[in-house]
């Protein structure tokens, strides 16, 4: 077990305050707001880290890089959301279900993964404005 730094400290907080997938620069700048010499070495070492241990959960969405969430938060199977205007991506705490009569005949679905695109509500209101 990694011994709790103030940069590792710093880091989850980051991802727990966020409550949504970050990239890892997000996370960096999230988290320089606490250490503002906090460098992205670091970041990427902790973020390794954290996976490995458990702490983190990897989010990867078609075409885009890996996203990262505090795993307390993913424990619990979820869906995302991510905005086609400013590429943040979000949670979403509702599932369609079983899937299993989407696939084919003979076929067994052993998991899902869904994501939504569309507008945030921030782009909307800007959008709106």
């Amino acid at each position: 077990m990694e011994r709790l730094t103030r940069q590792r400290t710093t880091i989850l907080q980051a991802l727990t305050a966020a409550q949504r997938p970050l990239l890892p620069q997000e996370i960096l700048e999230a988290a320089q707001a606490t250490l503002p010499r906090l460098g992205i070495a670091t970041v990427y070492r902790q973020i390794k880290q954290l996976v490995e241990e458990g702490e983190l959960q990897v989010v990867r969405l078609p075409g885009d890089n890996a996203r990262y969430e505090a795993a307390r938060h993913a424990h619990h199977h979820h869906h995302h959301f991510q905005c086609t205007v400013c590429q943040r991506v979000f949670d979403v705490h509702a599932c369609p279900g079983d899937l299993a009569r989407l696939a084919p005949e003979g076929f067994t679905v052993e998991d899902h993964d869904l994501t939504l695109y569309g507008h945030c509500r921030d782009c909307r209101q800007q959008q709106a404005a």
